[in-house]
């Protein structure tokens, strides 16, 4: 199917809201890892979301190379192309962005969303996000604002960060304590400045200890607990025409959660779950693995010719695939996705 339509997108956020489950949102890095994860959306028959890093976006603009919107353009008009052939809906977003490369990653592409949007009535990207977790809140909210109004123009969803994800990121790297979790009086002053709707829609990612790397289940304190009393607080103020969940909540920083902390989440607004570092393991380990078992053949030992069929980037580059596609299946039967294309 095409790209998703704001449309798609928005029936996309709501159907998961309605039906409490969440999206998978899969961090690629490049056109494989874009097409691992939306043959795993199919296989596992969900809609999904691909997103791409500033880091990211670097590296896909080519090694020397290191910008990140000639990278994001790229992915875009791969997936736009290699979706089509795919009976899921696929929406793309630009994840973490913190306020020193807003004018050099989400700024510009808003601009090209403008221009196509002006072509041919559809943004590029159907969401962004705005990473102000290490400023202070108010000035969070003051560039989200700004940055609300004109993806409301545009029919882009913003996603903001409200609270601190710990570990590290691209680089970002933030302390593991207190501010790992958001209050209530946080969510309110986001509802306050950004609205509930009328102003734009957005998505919050609020933070409950989550944690960014590599964690065995049970070592990060998750306490999902916090997005049911923000989202109560803010039913209290506002009243129930949004619901008895009003904020349309994010996941960061999900390794190592237990299942019933998933499932918490997700019971209390959680319509989107950023998946990277689990899907980076499962696209790296079969390589691995086929270099161990070819390791002969995909080395030109004692003046030998090596195996073609096995140094062929396609021969363990299908592995890889597989490998992350699977994953993606597992993190939509986990957030209870799977099967809900309709």
């Amino acid at each position: 199917m095409p790209i998703a339509t704001p449309e798609v997108y928005r029936d996309m956020l709501d159907r998961a809201k309605a039906g409490s489950f969440a999206y998978p949102a899969i961090n690629v890095t490049s056109s494989q890892t874009a097409t691992a994860a939306i043959r795993g959306f199919a296989e596992a028959g969900s809609d999904g979301i691909i997103q791409v890093s500033t880091g990211g976006a670097e590296y896909l603009s080519g090694a020397t190379i290191k910008d990140m919107v000639t990278g994001s353009l790229a992915l875009a008009a791969y997936a736009t192309e290699v979706a089509k052939n795919y009976d899921v809906n696929i929406a793309l977003h630009t994840d973490h962005c913190p306020e020193n490369k807003l004018d050099g990653f989400v700024r510009p592409l808003l601009k090209a969303s403008e221009a196509n949007y002006e072509k041919y009535g559809v943004p590029i990207f159907q969401s962004h996000m705005w990473d102000g977790s290490a400023v202070p809140l108010d000035r969070n909210l003051e560039i989200a604002q700004e940055l609300l109004a004109i993806c409301n123009k545009l029919d882009v969803v913003l996603e903001v960060e409200i609270g601190v994800v710990g570990g590290e990121e691209d680089g970002v790297a933030n302390e593991i304590n207190d501010q790992l979790y958001t209050t209530t009086e946080d969510a309110l002053k986001t509802v306050e400045a950004l609205g509930l709707g009328e102003k734009g829609r957005y998505m919050a990612a609020l933070t409950f200890g989550n944690v960014h790397g590599v964690y065995k289940p049970g070592n990060v304190k998750l306490r999902p607990e916090i997005l049911k009393e923000c989202q109560d607080a803010i039913v209290a103020k506002y009243g129930t025409d949004k619901g008895d969940k009003p904020l349309d909540l994010v996941f960061h920083g999900g390794s190592g959660s237990l299942p019933q902390e998933i499932s918490d989440a997700v019971d209390y607004g959680v319509i989107k779950m950023n998946v990277d570092t689990d899907t980076q393991y499962a696209f790296t380990r079969p390589v691995a693995d086929w270099m161990l078992k070819n390791y002969s053949g995909v080395l030109k030992i004692d003046g030998e010719v090596g195996n073609k069929k096995q140094y062929d980037p396609r021969a363990w580059g299908k592995e890889a695939e597989a490998g992350m596609a699977r994953r993606v299946i597992e993190a939509c039967e986990n957030l209870r996705s799977a099967g809900t294309h309709k």
